[in-house]
């Protein structure tokens, strides 16, 4: 498959693509800063280990919404 350029997208693809992106953006931004408010014992797995993940691999929110949802242990509130 070849690759198109940003100008071979048709406009749904590009705001879909948009959309995804600022989508992941927030829910990563939300997700880091979350971990950075809780304690190791408060996280489901290593703490090192998730920021590493969160901050480096982009996943149209699939891996933040992950984290948000089975990454903190329930019932614990951070504040």
């Amino acid at each position: 498959m070849a690759r198109k350029s940003w100008k071979e997208i048709p406009p749904a693809g590009k705001a879909a693509i948009i959309v995804l992106t600022a989508l992941d953006a927030g829910l990563r931004a939300w997700a880091l800063r979350d971990l950075a408010h809780r304690d190791a014992a408060q996280v489901n797995g290593p703490r090192w280990l998730w920021r590493i993940a969160l901050g480096a691999v982009t996943s149209s929110g699939v891996l933040p919404a992950a984290y948000l949802l089975r990454g903190r242990k329930p019932g614990v509130d951070h504040r």
